[in-house]
């Protein structure tokens, strides 16, 4: 019977927070011209440092040569070239390109990144099949990674601005990063309450390990433990691991039912909270945390 609830539970999580495009974020109006829409991007561009990409003899393999006179310095030592950063994400199949101010990237894994950009309103173009489909500008600024979402049939969606420094996203969490809007459908979708387009910043393993350390050592009953999470969670988001983890810190269902409703709203992957329901000795807990769930 308790294999058969978790088994119900997980496939619920699927289905209530099922991805659905054009449903989260800011979009951005697409600005390019109707007679630039479909004009091919020319095979040689000039990037930062003046050479010229261009195709080789074999049409396939790309080369570069420099356009300044042998024997010219164009090296650039301890160049400031930016600190802020462009995650977009095109979760469709198809040869798709971005260009970001003077980077240029194109691969098969929908996932785009764009590091070391200076701040300002920086232009974006989204290429299919080395064809124009999408052109508009973005306000990037200091220390800050923007992170999208492009649709072909809906437009370019703006998802967050996440803090550069101290962050520390693994592959997985990369993922959890642009799936986390879609998981609320509560229409709130950022993550300080409505208070602009930002998310709150998920705890990394350090910060994490020193919240539970200092719990353990300064928080001897529930009613001690609860009010240092919930101080915790205004500045923070968490993993559906980290509230497990959290949960099972607490003495009493009661008391870890209370977290487990209160941190919801902070979960980034939340199609993976049913691994909570480990934290809970009565499936009484469970079904009312499933119940609840169930709302959003």
């Amino acid at each position: 019977m308790k294999t058969i609830f978790t088994i119900a539970v997980f496939l619920m999580s699927f289905t209530i927070f099922a991805q659905e495009a054009g449903k989260a974020g800011e979009l951005l109006k697409n600005e390019a011209k109707t007679g630039e829409l479909q004009t091919q991007r020319n095979d040689g561009f000039r990037g930062s440092n003046d050479k010229i990409l261009e195709k080789s003899s074999n049409g396939k393999t790309p080369t570069f040569r420099n356009p300044k006179p042998s024997g010219t310095n164009n090296y650039r030592w301890n160049y400031n070239d930016g600190n802020s950063e462009v995650f977009l994400r095109i979760p469709e199949n198809g040869n798709y390109s971005v260009e970001i101010g003077d980077q240029y990237m194109s691969n098969s894994t929908g996932k785009f990144r764009f590091f070391e950009l200076r701040a300002g309103n920086i232009p974006i173009s989204i290429y299919e099949n080395n064809y124009l489909i999408y052109r508009t500008r973005l306000n990037v600024r200091n220390n800050t990674r923007l992170v999208l979402d492009f649709f072909s049939d809906y437009g370019l969606y703006l998802l967050g601005n996440y803090p550069v420094q101290n962050q520390s996203y693994g592959i997985n969490e990369w993922d959890d990063v642009w799936n986390n809007p879609y998981g609320n459908q509560n229409g709130n979708w950022n993550g300080n309450q409505g208070n602009g387009n930002y998310f709150g910043s998920v705890m990394n393993n350090q910060e994490f390990g020193n919240l539970v350390a200092s719990l353990k050592r300064n928080a001897s009953f529930d009613k001690d433990k609860i009010p240092m999470i919930n101080g915790a969670a205004r500045n923070y988001n968490f993993t559906a691991m980290q509230i497990q983890t959290l949960a099972k810190l607490i003495s009493f269902d009661d008391s870890r039912l209370q977290i487990a409703k209160q941190l919801f709203s902070k979960c980034v992957d939340r199609q993976n909270f049913y691994v909570v329901y480990d934290a809970f000795s009565f499936d009484r807990s469970k079904r009312e945390l499933a119940e609840f769930i169930s709302r959003f």
